[in-house]
């Protein structure tokens, strides 16, 4: 139920980050139905929410206490109701000329 300063105190006191970076903080409720995001956009804070009417998110963390980096493809793609299991690192091919 937290709003633009709730969420704002919990990344910054919680969290320890600068709600003002650029980065995206993605909050998810216990029951996974709903999902907040929080970002600066340059001039402003915005909310971005999105609650499910059927289904729930998948969990995405394995230590709860512990924030998880994602990229913003892996964002997109949570918030679209995907089930993220891992990462690849994908390094270019090596040319020989």
């Amino acid at each position: 139920r937290k709003g633009y300063d709730g969420l704002f105190s919990l990344v910054k006191h919680a969290l320890g980050h600068h709600p003002l970076s650029g980065d995206l903080f993605l909050f998810v409720n216990r029951n996974r139905t709903a999902c907040k995001v929080l970002l600066w956009d340059g001039t402003g804070l915005c909310i971005f929410m999105k609650r499910l009417e059927q289904g729930r998110f998948a969990p995405l963390w394995r230590d709860a206490a512990a924030p998880l980096q994602l990229t913003a493809s892996e964002l997109a793609l949570y918030i679209e109701g995907c089930t993220l299991v891992g990462r690849q690192t994908l390094s270019p091919v090596a040319l020989h000329v």
